[in-house]
């Protein structure tokens, strides 16, 4: 396991090498920290059996690594380890309706992670990455909740991926096409925001009178789960 802080720039390789759109790339590696920080679900892209399976899931990124679990029977888990995954992190922040369909696109930020991930087993970093993985989609929950038991760390697989080598894209604003041709057909044009928000809390069925929500869980209904920067 390596602590030393990861460069601020991103690295420049085959695999992060911005092709198309370079102007929505970013060198910048905080973006890439802002982007992972914004959401908790990535899409794990692995072969499995000469098979590619892209596998969604819960993450938690600490600036080093994007750690990752599942049952120890998980089979893209167990076949992870021994190749390069590529996994992906995306934010939709609005449709961009232009005048012409071939214009049209839309407002987002992504974030692609190349290597090959490790098996976490010292039980320090495992539970330091469950933390991670946990506090990452609910904040505060680690603590309010019972932590794992050494019946269910050993059932649980945990990866770990550095995010050493990454590539970024974002895009933002109007319609490519109010200079052109197009500008002059009378036909709206603009942009059509979108956030993810969380709703009120549902409680267990079963849940005894009395126990309502903690302040970590109720706080989460007041803003956007993912919003634009």
């Amino acid at each position: 396991m390596n602590n030393s802080p990861l460069p601020a720039a991103l690295p420049q390789t085959e695999l992060t090498r911005h092709r198309r759109l370079r102007e929505q790339g970013s060198p910048d590696r905080a973006v890439l920290d802002a982007i992972l920080k914004a959401g908790f679900i990535c899409h794990l892209g692995v072969v499995v059996d000469g098979q590619t399976m892209v596998v969604p899931t819960a993450y938690g990124a600490d600036g080093q690594n994007l750690y990752f679990h599942g049952s120890v029977a998980s089979r893209s888990l167990l076949a992870s380890p021994r190749a390069t995954m590529c996994v992906t992190v995306t934010h939709v922040d609005g449709l961009v309706l232009a005048r012409s369909v071939f214009e049209h696109g839309v407002n987002y930020r992504s974030a692609m992670i190349y290597g090959v991930p490790r098996p976490v087993t010292g039980p320090e970093e495992k539970l330091a990455g469950l933390r991670c993985l946990t506090e990452q989609a609910a904040p505060g929950q680690w603590d309010y909740a019972r932590q794992p038991n050494r019946k269910e760390l050993a059932a649980t697989s945990l990866l770990a991926l550095s995010l050493e080598e990454a590539s970024v894209k974002v895009r933002t604003g109007a319609p490519d096409d109010g200079d052109g041709p197009d500008a002059a057909l009378g036909i709206w044009a603009g942009v059509l925001p979108m956030a993810t928000t969380f709703g009120q809390p549902e409680a267990d069925p079963v849940l005894p009178d009395g126990i309502a929500p903690p302040p970590h869980i109720t706080a989460r209904t007041l803003a956007p789960a993912s919003a634009g920067s």
